[in-house]
């Protein structure tokens, strides 16, 4: 049954790229390689930089990957059973969140890749599109701090050995996980050096890379680093410091790119072990476990819990902010923008089929160790090779942790974007300094749940208003992108991104609320108060934009009659 399940993804997201997105390509945006991008008409060699498919969709999908659909997925099958999220990643996937995607993408391409804020700005007011960069900025504060909290989990992770319902064994993990983060951030440096300064043929030196990060694999297990998880914390703050301020060839595009071939081993690996174990895996959680759950009601959480997986609004960022400055030629959005997506909604299938694969006693240890389900996951299934349980914990662990980092350094380098764009401060050194100062401050807080009285770590209590601020960045993005369809000749096709950003709006302003009233003026409920107002705001600066466009409309029938 697990096999079936995950083929009947695969063939569906299939049907949906060829069908769907090319209906996309052609119909709604007419996508023509004749048209110039800005990566080539505003070439800088810093942000601008034309960058081939494949390095292009590497960057793009490692950096919209991170953490999300692997933790909102395991949670959510975890919480409510496996059903419910298996059905919101496949439909939530097709038809919101690759529209989302592909079409902040294009938006920002046919606006000289400005980003979805300053988009908003230009078509419906300048104030909405003002207080989006504002709501965008202080969302991307959370991204940040929550991904820092993530790695550091990844580099301090003990995963359990369980023998006959026991933990018998916590083996320290971590460790290893970091030193071959650590070489690996290394060996992408000097990859890009080599592609882009020696001028090396990138299939060749690909081939030869992808080895060495392999390689750094088994290396990091035999030399692991140990710190405290503080140390780490800091380490990481300075990490994504210094990468927000380095031009893309440098870090951003060779470390995105490799990084891509681990998330592509670990599916492709993983995928084929949950394909070749057909008949010898059991389904062993129920497939649906309850409207109620600890963490609260399935309508409207499961579509904030399961961010990446279906929709996110950090995608629209990405996609407007660095890959639109990267993109070589217009019809390649099909194959970054919802393409990409599309695989995001594959790796997080197999998160929840990772979840349905435990058994009861292995469920009720490790189903609030995130980490420790998706390592264990990848260990199961790479074990149908031959290879060792705990090398295949360590491969998945790496994968994890080297998505969170993609992410958290490109929410660095959006963040001091945005604050640009909001501020006028130009310099990046700047930008990037003012837009970690509260991550700082989050990542080192300690969190105690208001309801259960209990420490919860930093990713888990920031986790749903990041989750809710996140969707309701998406429905904005699609709001702006309907209206900037009905204003540029396509207003036929404004139900494309309309009819989910309106679901988004409702789902996400509701979950909000929640938020608020559990975690009341406290940071977190705060947090939800600012995000709420901010985007009713927006919404009602779009109501005026749309109003304006029926009056100009009217004006234009009443001057031919």
């Amino acid at each position: 049954m697990v096999t079936i399940l995950f083929l009947i993804a695969i063939a569906i997201s299939v049907i949906a790229y060829v069908t769907y997105g090319k209906f996309l390509s052609n119909k709604v945006f007419n996508l023509d390689d004749n048209n110039k991008t800005p990566a080539h008409t505003m070439r800088d060699d810093v942000d601008y930089v034309p960058a081939p498919a494949p390095v292009l969709l590497g960057h793009h999908f490692s950096s919209i990957a991170g953490a999300g659909p692997i933790v909102g997925p395991i949670t959510a099958a975890s919480s409510w059973g496996w059903l419910p999220a298996f059905l919101w990643v496949l439909i939530g996937n097709i038809f919101i969140g690759g529209v989302h995607d592909m079409s902040a993408l294009v938006a920002s391409i046919r606006n000289k890749a400005k980003s979805i804020a300053e988009i908003g700005g230009m078509y419906l007011t300048k104030r909405a599109g003002t207080i989006f960069k504002l709501f965008i900025w202080l969302a991307l504060l959370y991204v940040v701090a929550v991904f820092i909290n993530v790695a550091q989990v990844t580099f301090s992770a003990k995963i359990p050995v369980i023998e006959n319902g026991k933990i018998v064994e916590m083996l320290p993990i971590g460790g290893g996980v970091a030193t071959s983060a650590i070489l690996y951030i290394f060996l992408a440096i000097l990859f890009g050096f080599i592609v882009y300064h020696r001028k090396k043929n990138l299939g060749i030196t690909t081939a030869i890379f992808v080895v060495l990060v392999y390689l750094a694999v088994y290396i990091g297990q035999l030399f692991p680093t140990h710190l405290p998880p503080n140390v780490w914390n800091v380490i990481l703050i300075l990490y994504v410091a210094i990468a927000s301020v380095t031009p893309v060839w440098i870090l951003l595009q060779p470390r995105d790119y490799l990084s891509s071939f681990l998330l592509y081993g670990a599916v492709l690996g993983a995928g084929l072990g949950i394909i070749l174990s057909f008949g010898k895996v059991d389904m062993n959680i129920p497939a649906f476990m309850g409207f109620n759950s600890d963490i609260g009601p399935l309508v409207p959480l499961l579509f904030v819990v399961i961010a990446c997986g279906s929709i996110s609004g950090f995608h629209s960022l990405v996609g407007s902010g660095t890959t639109s400055k990267q993109l070589d030629k217009e019809t390649d959005a099909v194959k970054v923008g919802y393409g990409a997506m599309l695989l995001e909604g594959i790796v997080a299938i197999m998160s929840i089929i990772f979840v349905v694969v435990l058994s009861q006693s292995e469920f009720e240890i490790l189903k609030k160790n995130v980490a420790a389900i998706y390592g264990e996951g990848i260990g199961k299934f790479l074990n149908v090779f031959g290879i060792p349980e705990t090398v295949g914990m360590a491969f998945g662990m790496l994968a994890l942790s080297s998505f969170v980092l993609t992410s958290t350094d490109t929410g660095t380098r959006l963040a001091r974007y945005v604050f640009t764009e909001l501020t006028g401060v130009k310099n990046r050194y700047v930008a990037t300094l003012v837009s970690l100062i509260i991550p700082g401050f989050l990542v080192f807080m300690k969190y105690e749940d208001p309801v259960k009285h209990k420490v919860l770590p930093v990713w888990k209590a920031l986790w749903p208003v990041f989750g809710a601020t996140n969707q309701l960045i998406a429905a904005l993005a699609l709001f702006v992108v309907m209206i900037w369809l009905m204003k540029t000749g396509k207003r036929r096709y404004w139900f494309v991104p309309g009819i989910p950003a309106l679901f988004m709006a409702v789902i996400t302003i509701w979950s909000l609320i929640m938020l608020f009233m559990k975690w009341k003026f406290t940071v977190i409920g705060i947090a939800a108060l600012v995000q709420i107002f901010l985007a009713l705001w927006i919404f009602y600066e779009g109501g005026i934009s749309l109003k304006k466009l029926k009056e100009e409309e009217k004006g234009e029938v009443l001057k031919k009659s």
